[in-house]
């Protein structure tokens, strides 16, 4: 819950509060969400700052690099990540922790460059291809790069333990599922086996982010990349398999809803997001398929819609009760992460 100066001061109308306790409240509140994201404009430029940084040396590489050769592209990545750490390291100095943190993304971010960089050198990089296709196409050798991106994000990760630093992280997962899947089938169209691969590995990127959840959440939000990521790719991968039989279409549309739950439980929107969209696919193939020609079913839809809003009104009115009696059962861990995402 965001804590406004309109509603501190409005508390001390109100009596709740004296002016000169709003007014110290506000600059105590102000001064703790330095360190913590926010949408304003001073975090909106280091997020935009970092981004350009990050996509100039990822996303937007050009071919023009190609002229520096292996060893050119390797040095001046080592030279960029030198520089990135110690301006990391000059942010830190000043607790300026949401810059610091971007500066040691950026420098994991660089790494898949220096890598292929000294592959080009070594002359051991085994095709044609250019790093400029890293972002944006599937190949087995781009492993390597994401091997050590995963090394150097871990270590500057339990280094720096800035929460951003997660997510190159968290997307080298997601591009080394679908690089070791092409890997494993070879030259074939194994399309089933891509999904499959995609599928277990978001999965365990989940529980990974959940076991983070649970043990560093009084700390930062570490999980939230590693959810966005690992919803993507279990999501993505489950909702790419295809399959006639309506039992199995039955059984997505059951994970997509236990999804949502667990996103609730969890407060992890990501988790709803997806979990909204799956069930909305399943609704649109029934429509489109099973009761094409049925005037009843959007009827039916209907009802359904306005007999969840209804389990939400009785739900809102015994929340506590149900939150508190289910939590009694939970292990400590879990009800000790739900207290604090409510704190």
């Amino acid at each position: 819950m965001d804590v406004t100066k309109r509603q501190l001061k409005a508390a001390a109308n109100e009596g709740i509060i004296s002016t000169e306790q709003s007014e110290a409240l506000y600059e105590f509140l102000s001064h703790q969400s330095q360190s913590t994201p926010t949408f304003n404009f001073t975090h909106t430029l280091y997020y935009l700052g970092g981004m350009m940084a990050i996509g100039a040396m990822s996303l937007f590489m050009n071919l023009g690099w190609e002229s520096f050769g292996g060893a050119g592209i390797f040095f001046i990545s080592l030279l960029y990540a030198v520089l990135g750490l110690w301006i990391c390291h000059v942010f830190a100095a000043r607790n300026l922790s949401i810059p610091a943190g971007i500066c040691a993304t950026f420098v994991v971010c660089i790494t898949p460059l220096a890598v292929y960089g000294l592959q080009k050198w070594l002359g051991v990089w085994p095709d044609d291809s250019v790093y400029k296709s890293f972002h944006r196409t599937i190949k087995w050798h781009w492993i390597y790069m994401e091997v050590a991106t995963l090394a150097v994000g871990g270590l500057l990760a339990w280094k720096y333990k800035y929460p951003f630093m997660l997510m190159p992280i968290a997307v080298s997962l997601w591009y080394m599922s679908m690089d070791v899947a092409l890997m494993l089938a070879g030259d074939r169209s194994a399309y089933e086996l891509r999904t499959l691969i995609s599928m277990y590995v978001g999965l365990v990127m989940i529980i990974l982010a959940f076991v983070v959840d649970l043990k560093a959440h009084k700390i930062a939000d570490y999980a939230f990349w590693l959810y966005i990521f690992g919803v993507l790719t279990f999501w993505g991968g489950m909702s790419s398999q295809h399959s006639d039989d309506e039992l199995s279409k039955f059984i997505y549309f059951s994970i997509n809803l236990v999804m949502v739950g667990i996103g609730v439980l969890l407060m992890r929107r990501v988790f709803v997001v997806f979990g909204a969209l799956g069930c909305c696919a399943y609704f649109g193939h029934l429509a489109s398929s099973v009761f094409k020609d049925s005037w009843l079913f959007p009827m039916a839809l209907v009802l359904i819609g306005l007999g969840i809003i209804a389990l939400g009104v009785i739900w809102q009115k015994n929340e506590q009760n149900i939150s508190m009696a289910a939590r009694k059962k939970m292990p400590l861990p879990l009800r000790e992460l739900l207290e604090f995402r409510e704190s």
